[in-house]
């Protein structure tokens, strides 16, 4: 998921196109994007949707991931959320708020109850749940991964948004979290829409730290998101030469390529590498 495009369950003329897009994933949003009002409106416009689109278009006719994100598990519109979109085609619901273990099987037992059977996504977006943010990532064998989300982590306490120097250890917090238990992390949302070199420079932290892909508010931001967070026809030949070196050489635990000591940890990034670029 190099790119995972935001849309309001609450704006129905937009499903499509956000599908038409070139995002790896959309995150159908029934929390923060839709005001209290209009959450069940929203959820109903979303589960119609979803159950109109799953009898018309094949699963396998689209390549993107879908995700909807819900209303935390203290909030009078969480059980309904689960009730309406357990049993449709969802991959990923994105648990908003959560701050500790227990709560992530919790969702999941009560999700798996109301008939959801696909992964989930855990947001990091609190003081207390980036402490956790490890036990979180291992709570259960269907969370996927680990979202970052840093306007509520980081405006009630006055912490600068948008600096590098702050930004950094967040996100290499999150992302080691995340590789504890064998999951990828994703970047949060850039609110600066009219601000693309600020977005794709925030991307490159990002990848360098190690993080899968980003969040988009607008289709503009897509695109960065592809680019910094694709890989080079370099980069997978090179992946590529790993893997079938150390194919090649059973038995070594390290070998040289191109001057460079190869071993294990090496050799599982390039294989994550072709895996991610869909060249395996």
């Amino acid at each position: 998921m190099k790119s995972k495009l935001f849309v309001p369950a609450s704006r129905p003329e937009l499903f499509e196109k956000a599908m038409a897009s070139e995002a790896d994933a959309i995150s159908f949003d029934l929390e923060d994007a839709v005001a209290p009002d209009r959450k069940p409106e929203a959820r109903a416009l979303l589960a119609d949707w979803l159950a109109r689109r799953a009898a018309a278009v094949p699963a396998a006719a689209h390549p993107k991931k879908i995700i909807v994100r819900i209303n935390a598990a203290d909030t009078p519109w969480y059980a309904d959320d689960l009730a309406a979109l357990g049993r449709l085609p969802v991959d990923l619901l994105n648990v908003p708020k959560t701050e500790d273990a227990d709560a992530v099987r919790r969702a999941i037992e009560q999700a798996t109850a109301a008939g959801f059977r696909g992964g989930f996504l855990v947001n990091v977006e609190t003081p207390r749940g980036l402490a956790r943010a490890a036990g979180l990532a291992a709570a259960h064998e269907r969370v996927r991964g680990l979202q970052l989300g840093l306007a509520d982590l980081f405006e009630p306490l006055g912490i600068e948004r948008y600096a590098p120097e702050t930004l950094r250890p967040v996100l290499l917090a999150v992302r080691l979290a995340a590789g504890a238990a064998g999951k990828y992390a994703l970047d949060a949302a850039y609110p600066r829409v009219q601000d693309p070199e600020g977005f794709r420079a925030e991307a490159r932290l990002s990848r360098s730290l190690g993080l899968l892909g980003k969040s988009c508010i607008h289709p503009s931001q897509v695109a960065i998101a592809n680019e910094v967070f694709g890989f080079s026809s370099e980069e997978i030949e090179h992946a590529r030469r790993v893997v079938a070196e150390s194919r090649a050489r059973p038995g070594v635990g390290a070998f040289l390529l191109d001057g460079r000591m190869i071993d294990a940890p090496f050799v599982r990034r390039a294989r994550d590498v072709l895996l991610a670029a869909g060249a395996g």
